[in-house]
């Protein structure tokens, strides 16, 4: 692997994160596909800056930071990195026209980190007929590992829901094994698949599930939803959900005197998420919460104090974004992806190719991802595009995540989805 920066960042080993930037006075590439100039390389996105689903769009800033870092040291292979990052309030119809706009007019190279199972089911038709890369989207749907024939241009990211689902269900049967489980999921594509893993990881335990209840993303709260599962005898409370709801729903418990055994899903548990559970419903609303994660917590301190991704991660935020909260992880996340991104453009080289790209996208084995929580490896092949397989539980202690347990590989969870 070759790293994306040019020179070492104050606190970091130069070792680890030297970028060597070819010059911008190297021949001009062969071939160009569209979004490919001799100086720059446009790339195309779409998060819900607006709408339930707002708190995602910190991701989409995170992003752009790191690509402005990465355009002041150079950029990649000589070439500058525009991004074009619209909102789509968490709308399919919306994202829809956007991403024609961003292919037929913007004439973007490619699609990078659309947000959200149904805005992505929406726009994934159009980009594979059009041959354009629909980049590590941003939502964990088994769909974008398992239905990679039918649509070759589009790959995922991060930990797949049924896979993060059916690890919670091991922890229950382990740790909880007379649980009588409530679950409450969101009413979609993205909902079903926890559900699924969760079954699964439950096997012939599945009886434990008392009862299940859905939200739509157009409903005001899920009070009544948590008192249909407090009423039901649930003493295990299984949270699938985006934040806003998430956030609702353990306020709810708290404000209903329901104090369960909480599994809240990974895209919801970022810390500023859980301070304003606990800001809303007191501490007892995110005490003991179970999660899993996958990248490094900004907000533990004292767990990364000195960690040379983490020195790098605060750096670009102090230039790029000094206004925003460090401590949010989504920021972390769009940083991470990010380097993914360039990571792939990186060794496509010079003669950058949208079938390159895929080509590299699908033989990737990226073990040096800064921000990555350690020991994760990005690691894909063509026929498995699962990218991110490895998690480790964790528990809310007040006022960030504790890892718990060892780094666990779900890639055989994973496998066993595509049979």
């Amino acid at each position: 692997m070759i790293p994306h920066y040019r020179k070492a960042v104050t606190g970091i080993i130069a070792a680890t994160f030297a970028l060597t930037v070819t010059s911008s006075a190297v021949a001009p590439a062969l071939a160009a596909d569209p979004g490919v100039t001799d100086t720059e390389i446009v790339l195309g996105g779409t998060h819900p800056y607006s709408g339930p689903a707002s708190a995602y769009g910190n991701i989409g800033k995170g992003i752009a930071a790191y690509f402005s870092y990465v355009n002041d040291h150079g950029g990649v292979n000589g070439r500058k990195i525009k991004y074009i990052d619209k909102d789509d309030g968490y709308s399919p119809p919306q994202a829809v026209q956007i991403v024609h706009q961003l292919v037929e007019q913007d004439k973007v190279f490619a699609i990078f980190d659309t947000l959200g199972t149904a805005v992505n089911t929406a726009i994934r038709p159009y980009l594979n007929q059009n041959g354009v890369p629909h980049m590590f989207v941003a939502t964990g749907a088994s769909t974008w590992g398992k239905d990679y024939q039918k649509y070759p241009w589009t790959i995922g990211w991060q930990p797949d829901y049924q896979a993060e689902a059916a690890l919670y269900a091991k922890d229950i049967l382990l740790n909880h094994p007379k649980a009588k489980i409530g679950v409450l999921y969101q009413n979609d594509d993205y909902g079903d698949d926890y559900n699924v893993g969760l079954k699964r990881g439950l096997g012939k335990h599945q009886d434990m599930i008392v009862k299940m209840a859905s939200y739509e993303t157009t409903d005001p709260n899920v009070s009544s939803q948590v008192s249909t599962l407090k009423a039901a005898g649930c003493d295990t409370f299984m949270i699938f959900a985006t934040p806003k709801f998430a956030i609702q729903s353990m306020v709810a418990a708290a404000q209903q005197s329901w104090h369960p055994t909480t599994y809240l899903n990974n895209v919801s548990a970022a810390v500023p998420f859980m301070n304003a559970a606990s800001k809303a419903g007191g501490p007892s609303a995110v005490a003991g919460v179970i999660s899993t994660i996958y990248l490094k917590d900004p907000a533990n301190h004292a767990r990364y104090a000195g960690d040379a991704g983490m020195k790098f991660y605060n750096e670009i935020m102090t230039k790029y974004l000094p206004n925003a909260d460090k401590d949010d992880g989504n920021y972390l996340y769009g940083v991470s992806i990010g380097y993914t991104m360039v990571d792939v453009l990186k060794r496509a080289g010079r003669d950058l190719t949208r079938k390159k790209v895929m080509d590299i996208a699908t033989n990737l084995v990226e073990k040096d991802n800064p921000l990555a929580y350690p020991g994760v490896v990005i690691h894909t092949s063509p026929t498995f595009r699962y990218p991110i397989t490895q998690m480790i539980t964790a528990r809310w202690l007040a006022t960030d995540w504790s890892p718990t347990g060892l780094l666990v590989d779900t890639r055989s969870m994973t496998m066993a989805e595509n049979k």
